[in-house]
């Protein structure tokens, strides 16, 4: 994993985390924030040091890191005909987009990504509760 650019700590607001940017990433994560919360009704917290947004359940995530921003959902691998560039891996259903200095992610998709992910959440619950054995 890349080294986060600043510590948040635990309490840090999400305002906070934003203003600590600088220059192409803190462009790239005002512009990711701003069409997330037009696009869907989440709950936007800092935890694990970055931006998560949460709807019955993890959603999404924003993280700012040295060379790139990481635009990851907890069912991204469900969201790829959306967004071809998402990336399988990790815990659940994950995949993430990585974005660096130059790349774009047009607000429409990023709205579009966050309101279909969150009605995931809505239809098949707290995906790290459906992922864990009964």
């Amino acid at each position: 994993m890349k080294k986060a650019t600043h510590a948040a700590h635990p309490d840090t607001s999400p305002d906070a985390y934003v203003s600590a940017l600088r220059g192409w990433r803190r462009d790239c994560v005002e512009t990711l924030r701003a069409a997330v919360k037009s696009g869907a009704t989440l709950d936007e917290v800092v935890k694990w040091g970055h931006l998560v947004y949460l709807a019955r359940g993890p959603v999404l995530l924003i993280r700012a890191e040295e060379e790139r921003v990481l635009f990851g959902f907890w069912r991204g691998q469900r969201l790829r005909l959306i967004e071809p560039r998402l990336v399988p891996g990790g815990k659940f259903e994950m995949a993430t987009l990585e974005i660096t200095k130059g790349m774009t992610v047009e607000p429409f998709t990023a709205r579009r990504l966050a309101a279909k992910a969150v009605a995931l959440n809505k239809t098949l619950g707290d995906p790290t509760k459906a992922a864990k054995p009964t």
